[in-house]
């Protein structure tokens, strides 16, 4: 699996990116204390009603030091911002690439909320690292430290309270944090996700909850996962307040211990310089307040990352194809057709094969019917031939080796239309052009009237109709129609249709066949595969599987 420690190092810009929010970052810190140091200096010098001349220098200091904590302040956000929103792009473009290996078939047990969630949610979280997390805990850092030296050279009495209440508040707030809210933020990640799964559950099964008197059941536990979730938010506000509140309590008494062992120093010291000793600790806590912020960011960092690592694999699975070969973009040959030769196939974690010893042909514009009882391996082989699944054997297309092969370019030459097909909620025309995008409104109205959705087209209002999130707003024959349509435009050499009536009503299901095939060019192979009866006439041969292994052929 991929490490939560490789995660979180993905997270953080690279150096020359990100050294000047850190630079600004600490720039902006020391100017606030700086700010307060010299207007308490000024305030109290002035007081004393001295020539003008003894205080213009802290008079241009105060303006000076102003003026620098917004300008930096200013830069800081530019830069962080910068630097991180373009390692967040960077974080989701590998995620996203290192998941496209396992589509479809790794992430079979992956809940979609949850792999929705870490692909968002979770991935968002991650820009926290550097600008609530790294940034704020160096610049704080750096600035205490710094601060701490400065006031030891006013009074070092006062320097070491100073150190010894913050370090006392660094303590307290994040072991506050710790107690109080580190189980909640724990949490936070998969409550959210099992929100998004109650959520895509309900709307996904919307019409079937209603039919059955199921609704009201499922959006009661789309409202305990919103309740749970709301409850551990509102318990890590409250950890986070805690710490707050221990770090203002730590700003109080530093000022006041401040007072106490400086006061023998009065006369030594002077009024302006005691007000510095006295008031630069507040300052420095006013920037203190972000290390217990900083840490419970990490900790909700450090989830994020734990279910990104949980859920995204260092390595292919077993049974999925893994290729270094780079897509060149061009479809490979058929030849004389797709051929395979004691073939095995094995779903991702399946104690044995779905297919063993598989010989299989398919010859150029041939028609081939695979048929078998559900879990026989037809769908098996549809993801095989498409590169979806790994083979142990041969698998040639024409005289090459689809090892010799990316999988992206095998799926120029093999198209699959799958029992579900994925319809976009756009309208028809931008579910059509995704399959080839130069082509035309009348190009993709004459591939959907071969398909023998040219009257429904026109009834619907043209290619600017809707088909809703999933097709909900066309039937199941609409939508294997329109997914023919789209690979028909692409142009496969091979398309393997698998269950293409699955969801039609049994009437309809021959003239859907019929349809769909006379609207494949004579020149293209067809596998059709199917589990319903098929007329013999549309179809070249028969070959069956049984147990994943042909029996007939």
């Amino acid at each position: 699996m991929t490490t939560t420690r490789e995660v979180l190092r993905g997270a953080l810009p690279p150096a020359r990116r990100f050294w000047p929010a850190l630079a600004t970052g600490f720039a902006t810190e020391a100017a606030a204390v700086a700010l307060l140091a010299c207007s308490a200096w000024l305030i109290v010098r002035a007081s004393e009603q001295p020539a003008v001349m003894y205080v213009m220098a802290a008079v241009v200091g105060v303006r000076a030091f102003a003026i620098a904590r917004a300008v930096f302040r200013y830069l800081e956000r530019l830069t962080s911002h910068d630097a991180a929103l373009r390692q967040l792009a960077t974080t989701r473009t590998d995620l996203v690439r290192r998941l496209i290996p396992l589509a479809p078939d790794g992430l079979g047990r992956v809940r979609r909320g949850s792999a929705l969630s870490a692909l968002v949610d979770d991935v968002d979280d991650l820009q926290n690292l550097p600008l609530r997390v790294v940034e704020p805990l160096v610049a704080s850092a750096t600035v205490a430290l710094a601060s701490v030296v400065f006031v030891a050279t006013v009074s070092w009495p006062a320097a070491l309270t100073l150190l010894g209440c913050l370090a006392v508040a660094a303590a307290a707030a994040t072991g506050w944090g710790w107690l109080a809210g580190a189980r909640a933020e724990r949490t936070i990640a998969p409550l959210r996700a099992r929100l998004a799964d109650a959520v895509a559950d309900h709307l996904g099964s919307l019409d079937v909850l209603l039919a059955f008197g199921a609704e009201a059941t499922s959006r009661e536990r789309i409202e305990a996962a919103d309740r749970d979730l709301r409850r551990a938010v509102v318990r890590r506000a409250g950890a986070q307040a805690g710490s707050t509140a221990i770090v203002s309590l730590a700003a109080g008494a530093a000022s006041i211990l401040a007072v106490a062992v400086t006061a023998p120093d009065v006369a030594t010291l002077g009024g302006p310089w005691l007000a510095v000793a006295v008031l630069v600790p507040m300052a420095v806590f006013e920037v203190f307040t972000t290390v217990p912020l900083a840490a419970a960011s990490w900790r909700q960092v450090r989830a994020s990352a734990e279910r990104i690592a949980d859920t995204v694999p260092s390595d292919i699975p077993a049974g999925l194809v893994s290729s270094a070969v780079v897509p060149t973009g061009t479809a490979p040959a058929l030849g004389d057709g797709l051929h395979l030769r004691g073939v095995s196939v094995s779903w991702p974690g399946a104690a044995s094969p779905a297919l063993s010893d598989l010989d299989f042909d398919v010859r150029p514009g041939e028609r081939v019917l695979v048929v078998g009882s559900s879990g026989a391996g037809k769908s098996t082989l549809a993801h095989a031939l498409v590169r979806f699944l790994d083979v142990d054997g041969s698998y040639r297309i024409g005289r090459t080796d689809v090892r010799d092969l990316a999988p992206d370019d095998v799926r120029l030459t093999v198209g699959l239309c799958e029992q579900q097909p994925m319809l976009f909620d756009e309208d028809i025309r931008q579910n059509l052009l995704f399959a080839r995008d130069t082509a035309s409104d009348a190009e993709l109205e004459a591939v959907l009237d071969r398909v023998g959705l040219g009257p429904w087209l026109r009834e619907r209002g043209g290619l600017d109709a809707r088909v809703g999130e999933q097709g909900s707003l066309v039937s199941g024959g609409q939508a294997q129609r329109i997914a023919l349509a789209r690979a028909l435009l692409h142009g496969f050499p091979v398309l393997v249709l698998d269950e293409p009536t699955a969801g039609v009503d049994p009437a309809a299901s021959d003239a859907l066949l019929r349809d769909m095939l006379a609207a494949v060019d004579d020149e293209r192979a067809v596998v059709l595969i199917s589990h319903v009866r098929v007329p013999a006439e549309l179809v070249d041969r028969t070959v069956r599987i049984v147990d994943g292994r042909i029996v007939t052929g």
